[in-house]
C-alpha cells in the first residue's frame, strides 16, 4: 500500500488552502517557534508534506531556507501561487532519493503522518533520518488519538462514534469545519506507544513531546482544547547523535 493521500483533488486542496494558523490549528503551531529555538542549529529545512505551503511559508519567516515536498500537484500548484519565491518539489510516492544524505538542519512533519500507512511509517522515518546533518532533528505534529472522538473549533468527529473503538493502525475519520469542504478526512490512529516504537525502529530517538493545551485567553471559541490536547508534537534526533 503506497501513501494515502485523502487531499489529492482540486477541491480539497482549494480548501486547504484556505485554512490558516487559527482556531484549533493555532496549538499545533503556537509552541514551535520555541521549539526550533531550543533545537535547531542550521538553516536548510525540508517540509515534509507541506501541502499548500503553509508550514514551508512558515518556516521562511523564521528565518529558514525551506523547501516545501509533497506528492500532491494539486496541493503544490496552490502552494507556488501562494508563494511565487519559494521552492517546492513535487515527488512521486515516498521516494525521498533525490535529497542527499545530511542535506537538511531541520525536517518538519506537520500532520503528515496522520495519513500515512502504519506499515511505511518506519520506512519513511528511517528515510528521513538519513536526510538529517550531524545534529539535525526531526519535528513530527501528528494528531493525538483523542482527537478523533471529541469536538473542537476547527474539527468534528460526532458522526463518527466508531473512532472510539478505533486501534492503532486503524481508519479514523474527522470533519474539518474551517473551510467548506466537509467531506471527511480519513486519518489513521497511531498512539504514543506506537509512535515510539516506529521512532525506535527507525532509528531516531524522541528528545522532547508536547501536548499544547489552550489556555482560555487566546481569543478563539475553544470546545476542548483547554482540557484535552489534540496534537502531539515529536522532536526526534538520529539515536547515534543523541547518544
Amino acid at each position: 500500500m503506497g501513501f494515502v493521500n485523502c487531499y489529492e483533488d482540486v477541491i480539497r486542496a482549494s480548501a486547504y488552502a484556505t485554512l490558516e494558523f487559527r482556531n484549533t490549528y493555532y496549538l499545533a503551531f503556537r509552541d514551535l517557534p520555541a521549539v526550533l529555538s531550543k533545537h535547531v542549529n542550521g538553516k536548510r529545512a525540508l517540509d515534509f508534506g507541506c501541502g499548500t505551503g503553509r508550514s514551508t511559508r512558515l518556516l521562511g519567516q523564521r528565518g529558514f531556507q525551506a523547501t516545501g515536498f509533497d506528492i500532491s500537484e494539486d496541493m503544490l500548484r496552490l502552494a507556488q501561487a501562494a508563494d511565487p519565491g519559494g521552492d517546492y518539489c513535487l515527488v512521486p510516492e515516498d521516494n525521498l532519493n533525490q535529497f542527499a544524505s545530511g542535506a537538511f538542519d531541520l525536517i518538519l512533519s506537520a500532520f503528515t503522518f496522520d495519513n500515512i500507512p502504519q506499515a511505511k511509517k518506519v520506512t519513511i522515518f528511517r528515510d528521513l533520518r538519513r536526510l538529517l546533518a550531524p545534529g539535525g532533528i526531526i519535528v513530527s505534529i501528528v494528531s493525538s488519538p483523542e482527537i478523533y472522538t471529541h469536538e473542537w473549533a476547527s474539527f468534528s468527529t460526532k458522526d463518527f462514534p466508531e473512532n472510539a473503538r478505533a486501534r492503532s493502525g486503524d481508519v479514523v475519520r474527522i470533519i474539518v469545519t474551517d473551510h467548506q469542504d466537509r467531506r471527511p478526512v480519513e486519518d489513521i490512529l497511531c498512539t504514543d506507544e506506537s509512535y515510539r516504537i516506529i521512532c525506535q525502529q527507525a532509528g531516531l530517538k524522541v528528545i522532547q513531546m508536547l501536548a499544547p493545551l489552550a489556555n482560555g485567553n487566546e481569543g478563539y471559541s475553544w470546545i476542548d482544547e483547554t482540557k484535552i490536547a489534540p496534537w502531539v508534537i515529536y522532536v526526534l534526533s538520529s539515536a547515534e547523535s543523541a547518544g
